[in-house]
């Protein structure tokens, strides 16, 4: 039996009782920590009221401090999913079920990721059981328009503060599925989105002369105008899926042209641009398991995009692109592969953890440091190893129970047929 979420009674006793304790020390794993001080060995984490305020193999620790055993284990910071429809869709075949797409273009900008997401979804438990504990969640389509919404960054812990900050990005789309949303020609697709910072950029200057009604009419309503205010002063990116290279370029030139901070969402033939993309500072979030060219835009899809890219200087981060929200608990395996094509291992740590915590805007979280929010993994293993598995989790130093839907039906089942689990 597949033992991913058959975890000891030890364990789990260990993080019922830290859930409980306001001072809790981590013990004698080796602690990778996605920051500067990077791998210690025999380390402790020591965590204070939700924060990491030591980290190190000489920490004091206090007496009254609940001590977790990681001997023998790795610690790492929770798992960041940044393109996630965690807590947007259920069920992806039930429309009644998904919050990512709008079937008219009343409203394309001013759509808030924040305002659908549901904290108790199901599928919640499902990945943070394997390590994730944070994502940042996509609307991810509005029929007629190139621009999809705002995304929000949340936690998997907190069911009652679950968003950590709304409109952390604007998210559009380009190359294939920009052109199908504009008309069928990436030429619309690009001439929508400088219409759209145009009018935005207008609106801005001259909102009293528009709210006294001496200014123009605009294409997109005010509240989509007001939502890319943030997008053109430089305090929130426009996230832009595109995969072809001649795509990114053309992205990068409308980003240069209007200084609006820019992030590529897919990029299988970003290595083709890596040095444009790491002069301009752009970062790249991408799916290590895509090289295969399924559609045109991904001819030049290839296994070690990841290693091209953080080569040349680009910030990479992992993210499972297919939308497919049951299975963010996989991204640990992908940044494995990219491991095994010649991504150095703390790179590969780091595109899950602090890339995507920076690239989108998120202070104190993604590294283990003091000040940092304590979103710790324990795991059995090496985490980037398919074999390998969360023994512990915590989110903002909260020990989260190792269940989730699938394994109260194990239970279930293995009790209604008399079965014992097995490790």
């Amino acid at each position: 039996m597949n033992h991913r979420h058959l975890f000891g009674g030890a364990a789990l006793l260990l993080a019922a009782a830290a859930a409980q304790a306001q001072v809790i020390a981590i013990t004698g794993g080796r602690v990778e920590t996605a920051a500067a001080a990077g791998s210690i060995p025999e380390a402790t984490v020591l965590i204070r009221d939700g924060r990491i305020v030591a980290v190190g193999a000489t920490v004091a620790i206090p007496a009254d401090a609940q001590r977790v055993d990681a001997r023998g284990k790795v610690v790492t910071p929770g798992l960041f999913d940044p393109h996630s429809s965690i807590g947007l869709a259920e069920v992806s075949l039930e429309p009644d079920s998904v919050d990512t797409t709008v079937d008219n273009d009343r409203f394309s900008a001013a759509l808030d990721a924040a305002d659908a997401f549901n904290p108790r979804s199901v599928l919640v438990p499902v990945n943070r059981v394997e390590g994730i504990t944070r994502a940042v969640v996509f609307p991810a389509r509005v029929s007629g328009s190139v621009i999809s919404g705002r995304a929000a960054a949340v936690n998997l812990g907190d069911a009652s503060q679950p968003v950590d900050r709304r409109h952390v990005a604007v998210y559009a789309l380009f190359g294939e599925a920009g052109a199908s949303q504009a008309g069928g020609a990436r030429t619309a697709a690009l001439a929508q989105l400088r219409e759209a910072l145009d009018e935005a950029r207008d609106y801005g200057r001259n909102k009293a002369a528009w709210e006294r009604a001496g200014r123009r009419d605009y294409r997109l309503n005010h509240y989509d105008l007001e939502a890319l205010q943030p997008v053109l002063r430089g305090e929130a990116p426009l996230a832009v899926l595109a995969h072809q290279a001649s795509d990114i370029a053309a992205l990068l030139d409308l980003a240069a042209a209007y200084e609006v901070r820019l992030v590529i969402v897919g990029g299988a033939e970003a290595w083709l641009v890596a040095d444009r993309l790491a002069a301009a500072g752009v970062p790249v979030v991408l799916d290590p398991l895509a090289n295969l060219p399924d559609r045109f835009e991904m001819r030049g899809a290839r296994i070690d995009n990841a290693v091209q890219l953080a080569a040349a200087g680009v910030e990479i981060a992992f993210a499972s692109l297919s939308g497919e929200s049951h299975n963010a608990r996989n991204l640990s395996q992908a940044a494995g592969v990219a491991v095994a094509h010649g991504l150095p291992w703390p790179a590969g740590l780091a595109a899950l953890t602090a890339a995507p915590a920076r690239i989108f805007g998120l202070e104190g979280v993604g590294q283990l440091q003091p000040g940092f929010e304590a979103d710790v993994v324990i795991w059995d293993g090496d985490p980037l190893d398919v074999t390998s598995y969360p023994d512990a989790v915590f989110i903002k130093g909260r020990a989260i129970p190792m269940e989730s839907r699938q394994s109260l039906l194990r239970d279930r089942y293995l009790e209604f047929h008399g079965l014992q689990q097995v490790d």
